[in-house]
């Protein structure tokens, strides 16, 4: 490829390349329901503005800032990243930095899902759907993989349930409700098969997490049952981590069509007078540029993470707000928070597939990659960490994957089917936001008897 091809591919202006045999082929990728529900918080941006310039370097580079850094209705977020790094230098606050950096967490949570679908034009729909796959949680993964590192195994089991148990109840119930409104006079019907795959593998998922609690519930008192229940969890994260492989094979090869909506399929994902979803069929910047952007997205990402891992405890005794709360309703909320603004949309516009498959399909891939990738990672580090989740963390998880299964089995939606859901997630949060109060007076009560 010449220099001349190599800049308009930079400046999005190259939309085909040219083959072996001297044909054209087109650039092709299959896009993910997080992909496309993502998209809804992007701009167009307009190649005009940086045409102009004179050297081709800087017009390339600033290409990609407008693509990259403003392409986001997000962008107004991202001075909260050198905020945290000030208040984390200067010390000015611990509460302010873990809120700076989760602010700033937020647009970078949706660039890296922008960047891996810009580097899956160039490497094909099965690579890219892999680099989706793997990508698609990355943000709670790096988090979770801090806390590992700093020890901190509670932080690291209610953030990973918060977040399946935000996308179950709060994405899909706010989703079905308010496109049940929107949609009064409609039927909305969505196709089940995508939906009874991920909750497969959602109840695969659950039994693995019920194993280890109802063993130590099993064993005779005063036997060491904590060594068995390590071994038992770290021989089911194995065997998870097999199932999501196959779920891979099953989604990206042999059944890919059950995982097309409709629109997609039929290249009418977009409605043309809506200006919100972008319908992005070729890349805008360079293969290697979205390489070097999305290394340097997953820096900022792990440096914001490790500020959020070491300040939540002083943000929950400064704010008063138990650690579990923040873990399990404040994280998963901020972290994927452009995708399920873009599945509220989707159902908006009577598109379930697509709702279905953002909140189904995230929360089956932190159920059942990372999850057990964590367990395995805790192996390798030394750190002594279970699929035990504790008997309230696993029965909510339980009957939330209970509730949204009877939910979703006719096939059909409406609004009060979201009401039920969110009630149930707003339940479950307040459980956990009087979980350390209960904790605390038991405490006293038992200092008090004493």
């Amino acid at each position: 490829m010449g220099s001349l091809e190599h800049l308009d591919l930079e400046n999005g202006d190259l939309l085909k390349k040219k083959g072996t045999m001297g044909k054209e082929e087109n650039l092709v990728v299959g896009r993910t329901a997080q992909n496309i529900s993502a998209s809804l918080v992007r701009k167009k941006s307009d190649p005009i503005l940086v045409s102009k310039v004179r050297f081709q370097m800087v017009r390339v580079f600033l290409a990609n800032i407008q693509e990259v850094i403003l392409g986001t209705k997000l962008c107004l977020l991202f001075p909260a990243i050198p905020l945290a790094i000030l208040a984390e230098c200067y010390e000015f606050g611990r509460p302010w930095v873990f809120a700076l950096s989760l602010m700033g967490l937020t647009p970078l949570a949706e660039r890296v899902s922008f960047l891996t679908e810009q580097i899956a034009y160039y490497t094909g729909p099965t690579v890219g759907g892999l680099l989706n796959a793997t990508c698609g949680n990355a943000t709670e993964l790096i988090i979770a993989l801090f806390a590992l590192y700093q020890r901190k195994i509670h932080v690291v089991k209610y953030s990973l349930f918060g977040s399946i148990l935000s996308n179950l109840l709060l994405v899909l119930g706010s989703s079905l409700f308010c496109g049940g409104l929107a949609n009064l006079k409609k039927e909305q019907r969505f196709d089940k098969k995508q939906s009874d795959v991920n909750m497969l593998l959602l109840l695969l998922g659950l039994l693995c997490l019920l194993l280890p609690l109802m063993f130590r519930y099993a064993v005779e008192p005063g036997s060491l049952a904590a060594g068995s229940i390590l071994h038992l969890s770290r021989a089911s994260s194995i065997m998870m981590l097999l199932a999501y492989f196959a779920y891979l094979f099953f989604q990206l090869k042999t059944h890919r069509q059950l995982f097309e909506t409709n629109e997609v399929a039929n290249g009418q994902e977009v409605d043309d007078s809506d200006d919100a979803l972008i319908s992005e069929e070729k890349a805008v910047i360079g293969f290697w540029s979205a390489f070097i952007w999305l290394a340097g997205m997953t820096v900022v990402i792990s440096l914001l993470s490790e500020y959020i891992v070491d300040t939540i405890e002083a943000a929950s005794d400064s704010w008063g707000i138990s650690v579990s709360f923040i873990s399990v309703i404040l994280l998963p909320i901020v972290g994927n928070a452009a995708e399920h603004a873009g599945s509220i949309i989707f159902a908006f516009k009577n598109k379930l597939d697509i709702t279905l498959g953002v909140a189904l399909g995230s929360a089956a891939q932190i159920s059942m990659f990372v999850v057990p990738l964590c367990v395995i990672v805790a192996w390798i580090m030394d750190v002594h960490m279970d699929l035990d989740f504790n008997l309230l963390e696993t029965g909510s998880l339980g009957f939330s994957i209970i509730l949204t299964a009877f939910t979703l089995q006719d096939g059909t939606s409406h609004y009060m089917k979201g009401i039920v859901l969110c009630l149930c997630y707003a339940v479950i949060g307040a459980c956990f936001f009087v979980h350390r109060i209960v904790l605390d007076q038991n405490v006293a009560s038992g200092a008090f008897a004493a």
